[in-house]
């Protein structure tokens, strides 16, 4: 089964890419590159396709949570980062997890943070490389990089069934190694490199339709052992009949040692 979706590719262009978080201390506010709309097909992965992680670079699992407020009162983070631990040790054999960051998304016009709908992953090489520093010092950092460590997201529905803007994947073994495109993302305190995806059509989408906030994606970011990032972007589903309910997630970034 599949569906239609609008979907913001990045263009090449003769100027460097940047995209500008927060710019003059404005909250929510984001300032991106040209990007391009195309209309893409979407395969639904509950009509049987079964992503694995370590060919697809994502997974889709049923991994109830006993948290359910993801307030802004942080009480709830040491008991939701233990079940994220286990979920990456069961599904993706992590030997350590390091969560450093939980962002809410809400597809509302007045959010500080909204959906992304721009096809992208979150570092480039020198991006991962520079961020493990960030997180864990220079001395650690080296450490990690003598064996096996990624960068893997956790996406999660809040509070009901996503029946907007859910979260499609661009499977990579459609992606050629040109459709990737630096990109500079500018924060107010710091400057971070990832990758924006240009279009082609023969990229193939893949989401899970009407996920449930017992439902989770994990998927790759960053791997230093070769299993490729994955593109990822909010959809704008066509002709969609479905109830329009605000989406409300969360999206937890962790550092895994393998």
């Amino acid at each position: 089964m599949t569906a239609r979706a609008i979907v913001n590719y990045y263009v090449a262009g003769p100027q460097d890419l940047s995209v500008y978080i927060d710019p003059d201390g404005t909250a929510g506010r984001v300032d991106s590159p040209e990007l391009q709309p195309v209309q893409v097909e979407v395969e639904d992965a509950r009509s049987g396709i079964r992503p694995i992680f370590a060919q697809d670079s994502l997974a889709f699992r049923h991994s109830p949570s006993a948290v359910f407020d993801f307030g802004e009162n942080a009480g709830w983070h040491d008991d939701y980062e233990r079940e994220l631990e286990a979920l990456l040790a069961r599904e993706i054999g992590a030997k350590e997890v390091v969560i450093f960051d939980h962002t809410v998304r809400i597809d509302d016009p007045d959010s500080t943070r909204r959906p992304s709908r721009n096809v992208h992953s979150d570092y480039s090489a020198a991006g991962a490389h520079q961020r493990l520093r960030d997180i864990l010092g220079d001395a650690r950092a080296a450490i990690w990089e003598t064996g096996r460590f990624g960068f893997v997201n956790v996406w999660r529905p809040i509070g009901k069934p996503v029946a907007s803007a859910p979260l499609g994947f661009v499977r990579p073994r459609s992606v050629s190694s040109g459709d990737w495109l630096p990109v500079r993302l500018v924060y107010p305190d710091r400057t971070g490199a990832i990758l924006g995806l240009a279009a082609n059509d023969q990229h193939e989408w893949i989401y899970f339709s009407a996920m449930a906030p017992n439902d989770v994606a994990i998927f790759n970011i960053y791997d230093n052992s070769g299993l490729a990032p994955i593109a990822h972007s909010a959809l704008d589903i066509v002709d969609d009949r479905t109830s329009k309910s605000t989406r409300t997630s969360i999206e937890s970034r962790t550092l895994v040692r393998y």
